[in-house]
């Protein structure tokens, strides 16, 4: 669902991380780091495994979950001795694992999902009392959408013809409240890539 080289519909073609890492691990690992060593966390749309890689190196005792077939076996290839599903976020997701997990991270797949509520409630259902979520989109914001819009580019970024493309365009204020109308405190917001208000993306922390 997240993570590299993947064409929706085409399955993961290449076995490396994306861009991604440049701009969005960093500050996510940051927020983990409130964490003690070994803390279990789960990489809900993992894609191939490789920011689940990355996690692991930091010390966490880490899990994925993983709709695409090509993606999970990526990431199983990649990450032998940890746990990876082929299942959808949609899931009985607590009933998959058997487990509650200290921390749950979901990079840049929020804005792919037809159902965000449900997707929220799973992992909520996952986490234990205080446990950590942390979720990535694309950020919107009235400037970056007005820039858009001025460079006539807005066809192009909100384009219907990409199959299995964004179907959910998130701001703060509407992604914070998705998470707070499903129980969760928000903690903190972040910008990611390029310059203030103009950013790549967003990051917001909450917790039970």
């Amino acid at each position: 669902m997240s993570n590299v080289g993947h064409l929706y519909g085409s399955g993961y073609r290449t076995e490396k991380a994306n861009n991604t890492d440049t701009y969005l691990w960093d500050p996510i690992v940051k927020q983990l780091k409130v964490l003690k060593p070994g803390s279990k966390v789960l990489d809900a749309g993992c894609g191939n495994g490789f920011f689940l890689q990355h996690l692991v190196k930091m010390g966490y005792d880490v899990s994925g979950i993983e709709l695409d077939t090509s993606g999970v076996d990526c990431a199983r290839k990649l990450m032998p001795n940890n746990r990876i599903e082929n299942a959808s976020l949609y899931d009985d997701v607590y009933g998959i694992f058997k487990e509650k997990f200290d921390a749950i991270v979901s990079l840049e797949v929020v804005e792919h999902l037809y159902d965000p509520k449900t997707f929220v409630k799973q992992m909520k259902n996952c986490l234990k009392p205080g446990g950590i979520f942390i979720l990535s989109t694309p950020y919107h914001g009235y400037l970056k959408n007005l820039s858009i819009a001025l460079i006539g580019k807005f066809d192009r970024h909100v384009s219907p013809l990409w199959d299995g493309g964004h179907i959910k365009f998130w701001s703060k204020k509407t992604l914070t409240q998705l998470l707070v109308d499903e129980g969760f405190q928000f903690v903190r917001f972040d910008g990611a890539g390029r310059i203030s208000y103009l950013w790549k993306s967003m990051i917001l922390t909450s917790k039970l």
